[in-house]
């Protein structure tokens, strides 16, 4: 299954990306401030309509679909999801199911095993701290079984426990066939973590391919403008300066 954009642009923000994405695999976008990454993970999900390009999943345009069939398919976290009510936190993972109109109770208790949530179960949302919180909306994201998993900087309230508990679990998806799309500021999660890496800089596509091409130190110093290297060895590498 494919996850394709073809000379996307949108309001000065992307500027002709082209990239097709496979499911089985995690993909991290990264790049500097400003660059277009949750702007390009938004056009991906369907949330934001290109100005010209394509988006097509399997072949089929993005926007031809309807929005149940889009979101059994595509599950889409925000790098500020808004929580409106008060629920439990049961009740809150539950949502995940919406688009499939079941009660989903074995999909449900998995993502929240798998996020170490079923303690809370009951807990209203409003008595978690920020990390747990940010676990709860993946959970929701993860009782789906989307295709597609499209996170946007999902690691950032976590701490390193449940981060890289996180991103254990997320492999564990892509290996199951499902497409994982991640938004990172975090280099080193990118290179040690990710099966590719696509690096935008002021909306364009600078760099695209293995970890470690897409974030070679000359990549990063022609992006990010500093200069880095890698020490260590393949999945625990760590960038320094100089």
């Amino acid at each position: 299954m494919t996850l394709s954009a073809q000379e996307v642009a949108l309001d000065g923000r992307l500027a002709g990306v082209t990239a097709t994405l496979d499911t089985g695999a995690i993909t991290a976008i990264c790049g500097p401030n400003g660059a277009g990454k949750s702007t390009l993970l938004s056009v991906l999900a369907g949330l934001l309509m290109p100005d010209s390009g394509t988006v097509e999943l399997d072949g089929m345009a993005l926007a031809s679909l309807h929005p149940r069939a889009r979101a059994k398919r595509m599950g889409y976290l925000p790098q500020e999801p808004v929580i409106a009510w008060d629920v439990a936190v049961r009740r809150l993972v539950a949502l995940g199911r919406l688009p499939h109109r079941d009660r989903g109770d074995v999909q449900i208790d998995a993502a929240m095993k798998a996020l170490d949530l079923t303690e809370f179960a009951g807990h209203p949302v409003s008595r978690l701290s920020g990390g747990e919180r940010a676990r709860v909306l993946l959970a929701r994201v993860l009782s789906g079984e989307p295709d597609w998993i499209l996170a946007d900087e999902p690691l950032a309230a976590l701490d390193l426990g449940h981060r890289l508990g996180l991103l254990r679990h997320l492999r564990r998806e892509a290996d199951k066939g499902r497409g994982v799309v991640l938004v990172l500021h975090d280099l080193s999660l990118a290179m040690n973590h990710a099966d590719r890496v696509l690096v935008l800089d002021e909306g364009r596509l600078a760099a695209d391919g293995p970890a470690a091409d897409a974030l070679a130190a000359k990549v990063i110093e022609r992006v990010w403008s500093v200069s880095t290297r890698w020490i260590g060895d393949p999945g625990a590498r760590a960038l320094v300066s100089g």
